[in-house]
C-alpha cells in the first residue's frame, strides 16, 4: 500500500466506497439504537412515577434478573456475547433504577409539600 502526500494510505476506490457503505448502515443502526433507548426511557420513566405513587421500591431485582436472562438468551440466538449483553443491560438498569429513585423523590417532596 502506498501513502499519499497527506500521509494517509492510498484506498482502492472500491474498497473506500465499500467502506462507505458499511459506515453510513453503522450510523443508521446507532441512529436507530438511540431511538429505541429513548423509547425504551420514556416506559421506564412511567414506571418509575408509577412505583412512586404507590410507594414501591426503585429496583425489582427478581425482574431484573428475568431480563438478564432474558437478554442473555436472546444474544445467544443472535450469536452476540451473551455476557456483554447482560453487561449492556445492567448499564441501562442502573440508570433507570437512579431515575426512578429521583421519581420517588420527587413524589415524596411533592406530597410533603401538599400536606404541609
Amino acid at each position: 500500500m502506498t501513502t499519499s502526500s497527506t500521509g494517509t494510505p492510498d484506498v482502492d476506490p472500491a474498497v473506500r466506497e465499500e467502506l462507505t457503505r458499511l459506515r453510513d448502515s453503522i450510523d443508521n443502526i446507532d441512529a436507530a439504537v438511540v431511538h429505541m433507548l429513548a423509547e425504551r426511557f420514556k416506559c421506564t420513566q412511567q414506571v418509575g412515577r408509577l412505583k412512586a405513587q404507590h410507594r414501591l421500591p426503585p429496583a425489582d431485582p427478581a425482574r431484573e434478573a428475568r431480563q438478564i436472562a432474558r437478554l442473555r438468551d436472546l444474544a445467544e440466538n443472535a450469536r452476540l456475547d451473551p455476557a456483554f449483553a447482560e453487561k449492556f443491560l445492567n448499564f441501562i438498569v442502573a440508570e433507570v433504577i437512579r431515575h426512578h429513585e429521583r421519581i420517588a423523590e420527587d413524589t415524596a417532596g411533592d406530597a410533603d409539600r401538599s400536606t404541609g
